[in-house]
């Protein structure tokens, strides 16, 4: 019999997963070139699961986005690309009868898989069309989101088409910064017709449903850098997710987090896929990740100890503030505790 015994070693975020489903924007890429560590991370997660790649971004096609990340070191296929769009047919085919006309907003990526789905596209609503699909695409401009609006004007419960929206993100990542996304051509089209799109991306479940589905995933693990759309979504598929903050959300959204997009794992980079994830202690008032610890007192919240990880603070503080059940605004939070040293674009 031993005299002594060791603890068992943490779990890393991937123990336990068959499956890791990877959001693109601001976790793969921002713009043309990979974030820091993201393809050696998610290489070595291939090595012994399945990987696919889940992204809103309807600008491209499932082959284009697949030989992007080839020239970025990954091995994918387009069959290991889920788009927005693909999920967009989902809901389509439901509403609408095979063969019929569409009027596309956005390029290629949407315009390809409308043809796949055997529907016929038009750019002008003097074609009848029988609904409108509506994605991200970097040309799309007045002249395209007025046809939408022209052939959107009827309400549905009145005999109006359906409107469907591949996504509603409000920004997207790029290399030069973060620039508006779907959700604020939507919203130019919302605007005009008082009408209310069918969302088939994240945060809504199609898109899941379609990379579950496909990959035959028994226990998932959703990576994406958005609580609003990734994490929310994941949640709502009753998925596993881990946030990674090299995209658009940083510590002090994650801090603020609703309880509906709060993520299984937050971390700074995809190295940490591969790390132990530490537990959170707590004792008494104090919460505790390894050495950074964190107490609430009333409305103030209190570094006791910082660590030597950052993302350990961002973690205790968050575990923290979420278990009182109360919203960020009714805390003093001091500045440190959302400090952003990670990367990002």
């Amino acid at each position: 019999m031993a005299l002594f015994s060791r603890a068992a070693p943490a779990a890393t975020p991937l123990d336990g997963v068959d499956t890791v489903l990877a959001d693109l924007d601001g976790v793969v890429y921002a713009g043309p070139g990979a974030l820091p560590f993201a393809v050696d991370s998610l290489n070595r997660a291939g090595e012994t699961r399945r990987l696919g790649y889940i992204t809103n971004n309807a600008s491209r096609t499932d082959a284009s986005v697949a030989a992007h990340l080839r020239e970025l070191g990954l091995d994918v296929r387009p069959d290991d690309v889920v788009t927005s769009p693909q999920a967009a047919m989902r809901l389509l085919t439901e509403r609408v009868p095979a063969g019929s006309t569409v009027l596309v907003v956005g390029g290629d990526g949407l315009v390809v898989e409308v043809e796949k789905a055997g529907f016929t596209v038009t750019r002008s609503a003097d074609d009848g069309p029988a609904a409108v699909v509506q994605g991200f695409a970097p040309e799309v401009g007045w002249a395209q989101l007025a046809e939408a609006a022209y052939a959107l004007a009827l309400p549905e419960e009145e005999g109006g088409i359906p409107w469907i929206a591949t996504n509603t993100d409000w920004t997207i990542p790029q290399a030069r910064g973060i620039a508006p996304g779907n959700g604020t051509l939507v919203s130019a089209v919302h605007t005009a017709v008082g009408r209310l799109a069918t969302v088939a991306g994240k945060p809504e479940t199609p898109i899941f449903d379609e990379a579950v589905a496909r990959f035959g995933a028994r226990h998932p693990l959703f990576i994406g850098d958005r609580l609003d759309t990734d994490i929310a979504g994941a949640q709502r598929a009753g998925i596993a997710s881990a946030l990674v903050l090299t995209g658009i959300d940083r510590p002090k959204h994650v801090l603020a987090a609703p309880a509906n997009s709060r993520p299984t794992f937050i971390l700074g980079d995809l190295r940490e896929l591969h790390e132990p994830y530490p537990e959170v202690t707590v004792k008494g008032d104090l919460t505790s990740v390894r050495d950074a610890v964190v107490r609430i007192d009333g409305a103030d919240v209190h570094i006791v100890r910082a660590g030597e990880r950052p993302i350990d603070l961002v973690r205790a503080g968050a575990a923290a503030i979420w278990a009182t059940g109360r919203g960020i605004f009714g805390f003093r939070v001091p500045e440190r505790l959302y400090a952003d040293p990670f990367h990002r674009p």
